[in-house]
């Protein structure tokens, strides 16, 4: 089955990867699907998709659990804001969180995946324009903090996340997340979206999270 978004989407991640000199699947498409229900993600999952993103967890608890059990193998990444009173319902639910931002949402991931014995995909989200309305860690405290997640509360981290500010040139803030992970060894990116998933790519994303251009606006 053809999803015309999804295609087009693909194709776009592919010629990215080629313009980048990156390996072909180098790069992990994740289909923001928060807004969208079940009817209309069934195509997408349908045409191939096995990763999408949700900002919410109580939206993705409406729709996800039901969707999982006709496609087991879909991977379900948490893409907005943790309150830490959701921390259970998110490790039970999700595969990944992009948004460790804070020692408190730290813990909280922490005790639930020893508690659920469930170990998560987790990426620590930069404030990289440090805007004071976005969520994320100040990029001076990138550093001292990824530290904390690893020696205080024994948490992997896989990679970063960023989200530039909409009326800047991104490039300069995935380079700056790549930095961040470079020096801390750390090798997952997760950045750009659907108008600037090219220069994140670019820059060595390697995960790209793309809502409108797959599913369309919701009207």
């Amino acid at each position: 089955m053809v999803h015309e978004g999804l295609k087009k989407v693909l194709n776009g991640v592919m010629q990215a990867e080629a313009s980048a000199g990156r390996a072909p699947g180098s790069v992990t498409l994740i289909a923001v699907s928060k807004t969208f229900d079940g009817p209309e993600i069934m195509p997408v999952i349908e045409a191939g998709q096995r990763v999408f993103g949700e900002n919410r967890v109580q939206e993705a608890k409406s729709k996800w659990p039901a969707l999982k059990m006709r496609w087991p193998d879909v991977e379900l990444h948490l893409i907005g804001p943790l309150q830490s009173n959701k921390a259970a319902e998110a490790v039970q639910l999700f595969d990944a969180i992009h948004t460790v931002d804070r020692p408190k949402i730290a813990e909280a991931i922490s005790r639930e995946m020893r508690r659920q014995a469930k170990p998560l995909k987790l990426f620590v989200q930069v404030n990289t324009g440090r805007e004071p309305q976005k969520a994320g860690i100040d990029p001076d405290a990138a550093d001292e903090f990824l530290a904390e997640c690893r020696n205080v509360y024994g948490l992997e981290i896989s990679g970063l996340m960023c989200i530039p500010p909409a009326e800047e040139d991104p490039a300069p803030h995935f380079t700056l997340l790549a930095e961040i992970a470079r020096r801390n060894g750390i090798a997952g990116l997760s950045m750009g979206m659907s108008g600037d998933y090219a220069p994140a790519i670019a820059c060595g994303a390697t995960h790209v999270r793309v809502g409108s251009a797959i599913f369309g606006t919701r009207g």
